[in-house]
């Protein structure tokens, strides 16, 4: 019976049986469903007298009456509670204006965030404006599916959703605007009611205990960056990236404890990236998520802006803040994996509908979470959707994609049973590659100012080469090699360093088959690991000596750059993302020291073409001492050639990791002429021993010398790297 789908919310097709409805002998009759009201009166939407009042049919709330109209017509309720009488247009009467564009939904990605979630719309009826919000949400297999918030009670009898036939349930509501909270309440396929869901593709989430969803008005703000999306429209290879990687709730705190806003991080985060000469600021994720402890990587609201710092107007201030002062902005995504919270994505609808339901391919053992099946249509394009959504309505300049690797092997951190072949019986997920190579597709043909970045580690074929050539088509890839290699070699005593030298090295071999971000990440200094600083040997000078030696190493070899946040003040302690960076040890010189040598080469590595320009180009760069294993040092050409193949500019980079001078080490270099020391990161103002490498200015002689027709002399100080750069002929 009607009474009873009303009732237990079960009620499949509610605009075939509420609202204005002509019977099968051709009369009208109107029904209205309310609960707990003592009577409801039919009036004219645009205005005018009552036409009728409906007599209540169930003591339930079912109201209806035969209405002497010849057509269908636009009216609203005034329904009187025993505490209050208010006005409601009845949704039930705008059934176009509910499915409209669904039928374009897959025509596009974008289409999903234009048209699901909640919509805020303004029809105009018989001249009257009707605002209110359109609900849409795929869940094709459940049995029905209610609209819940505050606006109801949170009653999933008073606003049934209808079904369409791809399985979305739509209903536009009247009178829903801003700032309303809202969940789904949904029945899987054998009539059971499943935990209330938060809209998949919401703006806006609360926090713990409701993760309710929030209408919001996307139109709202008003962008001024406009200057800095045109200057990106450039290769971003033949560009300078140096990127300081955030975690915004611990990059710094309040006196309370408590996190900073996005607007308070546009003032004080946006201002100390400027100063610091960065120029990308990379914020590990920000989509909504349950748990901070996960830094943002168990996301559950791919389409919105965590609430943990502000609105969404908020979020996007911070990013247009950033791009007035020529920061640009890259976010973490995971289109990998996803939590099991109940109010998230896990069996939406009562069933697989965003996994793989074979746990050996739709459960991640690593992080307990399950896995996005890369092989349907539905979710392939939620994922697109969920990547531009950043890139059109937030205006963000590149995404980095979290666990690559993970998505690429069926047999990712699986053991030998635990894991289904491919159909060719490999462990490559051709499902992931597809849907990698259309992801970089969209967002280089429809955001050419954009980049994207893989998190990458294996020796996958192709990650940052173009789809048409047979790459996944990122337009990065973060160098883990050189990461792991690198870390590993610095933690050696100076003492035995010689018996490692090859692992400084070897990035070498393989750093043009990919377009590499030399990257030094959050990941390297938590659970257990060590801060950056203390993973360096030695006492209290050499630990900062190395580290500065190391970081300097870092910016002069081919690449572009990316420290985690803290690397810059020598942070002792590992990374808490519960807490701030410990910015008190910039009282002392040693934490000062670093800050300032990072502030330098980050302003020497923008003005200098040669250290970015090339970063691709074998021709660009060459070992002039790499074999020097005993002393420890490593030297480096970078150079920039004309049209004619000239040499246009050139720089040296010579490190020497061990805490012994090297006097008179003879250098090779191009070109006859004068040359200077621009960085020597033993300079007393970076706390170094202040160690004097020779004459302020050195003049080549003609004696060839690592394989270069001229050379220059210097004093190489103890556990540091010094840049060398020709000043004159």
């Amino acid at each position: 019976m009607l009474i009873d789908a009303l009732n237990s919310a079960t009620l499949r097709n509610p605009f075939e049986t509420l609202g204005l409805q002509q019977d099968a002998d051709g009369k009208w009759r109107m029904r209205a469903w309310m609960p707990g009201a003592k009577s409801v009166k039919v009036l004219p939407l645009k205005g005018g007298n009552e036409i009728c009042t409906l007599s209540c049919i169930t003591p339930e709330g079912l109201f209806e009456s035969e209405i002497d109209v010849k057509e269908p017509f636009h009216y609203k309720f005034k329904v009187e509670y025993p505490d209050a009488t208010i006005d409601v247009i009845d949704p039930y009467q705008f059934r176009d204006e509910a499915f409209y564009g669904l039928s374009t939904m897959y025509e596009k990605p974008e289409n999903i965030y234009k048209t699901l979630g909640a919509q805020l719309i303004e029809v105009e009826i018989d001249g009257v404006k009707v605002r209110g919000t359109k609900f849409a949400v795929y869940a094709p297999s459940a049995t029905c599916v209610s609209v819940i918030g505050d606006f109801n009670f949170w009653d999933g009898r008073r606003h049934p959703m209808a079904r369409s036939l791809m399985g979305h349930w739509v209903l536009f509501v009247p009178g829903i605007e801003q700032g309303n909270r809202y969940k789904f309440e949904i029945k899987d396929p054998n009539g059971n009611r499943l935990p209330h869901k938060a809209d998949p593709v919401g703006f806006y989430h609360e926090q713990y205990p409701s993760f309710a969803s929030i209408v919001c008005d996307q139109k709202n703000y008003q962008w001024n960056d406009s200057k800095w999306i045109k200057s990106q429209l450039n290769d971003k290879l033949r560009r300078p990236m140096s990127i300081y990687e955030v975690h915004l709730a611990s990059w710094k705190r309040k006196q309370d404890g408590s996190s900073l806003s996005y607007r308070e991080l546009a003032d004080e985060l946006v201002a100390y990236v400027k100063n610091m000469g960065y120029t990308h600021i990379e914020l590990l994720p920000v989509m909504e998520h349950p748990f901070s402890g996960s830094w943002g990587y168990q996301p559950t609201g791919l389409f919105a802006p965590t609430s943990r710092f502000g609105s969404i107007d908020d979020f996007k201030f911070f990013v247009d803040t950033c791009h007035q002062n020529e920061i640009g902005v890259i976010l973490d995504w995971v289109p990998a994996h996803f939590p099991t919270d109940a109010h998230g994505l896990a069996r939406f609808d009562g069933t697989p509908l965003y996994e793989y339901e074979d746990p050996r391919r739709g459960w991640h053992p690593d992080w307990n979470s399950l896995i996005y099946d890369f092989g349907r249509d539905t979710v392939r394009n939620f994922l697109i959707a969920s990547a531009l959504i950043w890139l059109d309505y937030y205006h963000i300049d590149g995404l980095r994609v979290d666990a690559v690797a993970s998505m690429l092997y069926w047999d990712y951190s699986r053991k030998e049973g635990e894991w289904v072949p491919n159909v060719n019986g490999g462990n490559i997920n051709y499902e992931a590659v597809s849907f990698l190579k259309w992801f970089n597709e969209e967002v280089y043909r429809n955001y050419p100012h954009a980049m994207t970045i893989a998190e990458e580690s294996t020796a996958f074929t192709g990650v940052s080469r173009p789809t048409f050539s047979g790459g996944l088509g990122f337009g990065f890839k973060w160098n883990m090699g050189w990461m792991h290699d690198s870390l590993e070699y610095m933690k050696e005593d100076p003492l035995f360093r010689k018996y490692h030298h090859g692992e400084m090295s070897f990035s070498m071999i393989y750093a043009y088959n990919e377009n590499f971000v030399l990257s030094i990440s959050h990941d390297e200094v938590t659970h257990g690991k060590h801060s950056l600083l203390y993973k360096m040997p030695g006492d209290e000078w050499q630990q900062c000596a190395n580290l500065r030696a190391f970081l300097a190493y870092q910016y002069a070899h081919p690449g572009k750059k990316l420290n985690f946040m803290g690397t810059e003040i020598a942070q002792s302690s590992e990374w808490n993302h519960d807490s701030q960076l410990e910015w008190w040890l910039l009282q002392y010189d040693k934490h000062q020291g670093v800050n300032r040598l990072i502030k330098d080469l980050n302003t020497l590595y923008k003005s200098e073409r040669v250290m970015w320009e090339n970063d691709y180009d074998p021709k660009s760069f060459a070992w002039l001492d790499v074999n020097d294993a005993e002393h420890s040092v490593f030297a480096m050409l970078r150079t920039l050639h004309d049209k004619s193949g000239n040499i246009e500019d050139e720089f040296v980079a010579v490190s020497n990791f061990i805490p012994v001078p090297y006097i008179a080490y003879r250098l090779g270099v191009p070109r006859p002429g004068t040359y200077k020391v621009v960085v020597n990161t033993d300079d007393k103002q970076y706390w170094g021993s202040g160690f004097v490498t020779g004459p302020e200015k050195m003049v080549s002689s003609n004696i060839s010398w690592h394989g270069q027709y001229h050379s220059i002399v210097l004093d190489l100080p103890p556990l540091a790297t010094v840049f060398i750069k020709r000043i004159g002929d």
